[in-house]
């Protein structure tokens, strides 16, 4: 007759499996690939865009930093078709496409546009623009997209995203160190490795137990795939907004320049941008200093918008300029080149006329340029 195992002897048993288990999930860190197994693109429609959003319930969506998991849901993972030439765009919320349905962003538009290559391939569009302002965040999006086979580069900047102390900002980049150190020792990344804004999980935080909230992140991001497969919404887009400002504060400050200062380009992150474009190699890379609003209110005189004193914003595009015929990189300054009224409630978003207008603008600009 057998004896009934003490419960002591099970309970010390199960928690040295459990301690055992997390030794072993810190020491390993499995995220990464686990991020890489994907409903997305077989069970459910790959998404046209990075996931994003606070509101599952309302956007079918969610903000996480996991890399590999991010790109698995979209619709670059796909194979990439034996007749397409791909084309990978980066920028800010305006590229994402802030209060806009995917068909009505600028990717979107560019691909009901049906352009070709020369040899007659078809020019396919992938948005990988992702919200806040950081040409850090977007070296770092460049870097993971190399691996889908692009066959060309957009990418939109600003000079908010060219400000040193916005390069850290991002949840995105806090989260990614392992990624950007080496670029940091190997391309000149200038960036501190040192810089209190890295996350630095401790041992405890690397566990089972201290990763919970980023695996039930990627539990999440699978279960609201089937939402957005049956809707379509991967955005909580409010029936009314707040629209840009036009009438401006009677302000010259830009970040930490209180007043007019002689900006020069070692004030501004094109050390980044240089970055990005080594990365890229002979992936073509076409820089692009996207449209803004220019208000006609109140201290016009003073700002181009709410962003931008006019003093700062010019430095800057001068600035990039020069650097840009120095670099010999390909670059195109459509700053102005979306009538002020399409945009919606920032000096960066557009309207889904105004993304049509720049579409097309950009369109004629790769076809010409690949």
């Amino acid at each position: 007759m057998t004896s009934n195992p003490h419960p002591l002897r099970i309970f010390i048993k199960a928690a040295v499996l459990f301690l055992l288990c997390n030794a072993l999930f810190a020491a390993v860190q499995p995220l990464p690939t686990l991020g890489r197994w994907s409903l997305y693109g077989h069970l459910y429609p790959s998404r046209l865009r990075l996931p994003y959003g606070e509101d599952p319930q309302q956007a079918h969506n969610l903000t996480l930093t996991n890399l590999p998991a991010m790109l698995a849901s979209h619709a670059i993972s796909q194979p990439k078709a034996a007749d397409e030439f791909r084309v990978v765009v980066l920028g800010d919320s305006a590229v994402w496409g802030w209060l806009l349905p995917p068909a009505q962003t600028l990717i979107g538009q560019l691909n009901q546009q049906a352009h070709l290559t020369s040899d007659g391939r078809r020019i396919v569009f992938y948005n990988l623009g992702y919200p806040l302002l950081s040409l850090t965040k977007d070296v770092l999006l460049l870097q993971e997209a190399l691996a889908y086979e692009p066959d060309m580069f957009i990418w939109l900047i600003t000079l908010q995203s060219c400000a040193p102390a916005q390069q850290m900002q991002p949840p995105l980049v806090q989260h990614n160190g392992a990624k950007l150190r080496p670029l940091i020792a190997s391309h000149r990344l200038p960036l501190a490795t040192d810089d209190p804004l890295w996350v630095e999980p401790s041992w405890w935080e690397r566990t089972i137990v201290g990763q919970r909230r980023p695996l039930a992140d990627l539990l999440r991001l699978q279960l609201v795939g089937a939402s957005w497969a049956a809707t379509g919404i991967d955005q909580a887009i409010p029936p009314s907004y707040t629209p840009r400002q036009t009438d401006l504060a009677a302000d010259n400050s830009w970040q930490t320049w209180p007043e007019p200062t002689a900006l020069t380009a070692a004030d501004l992150s094109f050390d980044v941008l240089r970055v990005g474009i080594e990365l890229a190699g002979d992936v073509p890379l076409l820089l692009v200093n996207e449209p803004m609003f220019v208000s006609t209110g109140a201290n016009s005189d003073l700002r181009y918008n709410s962003f931008y004193p006019r003093w700062a914003y010019d430095a800057y595009r001068g600035q990039l300029a020069q650097t840009a015929v120095a670099s010999g990189w390909l670059f195109v300054d459509l700053w102005d080149g979306i009538p002020p009224a399409e945009f919606t409630d920032s000096p960066v978003h557009l309207s889904a006329v105004g993304n049509e207008l720049l579409a097309a603008q950009l369109g004629e600009i790769v076809e010409n340029k690949k």
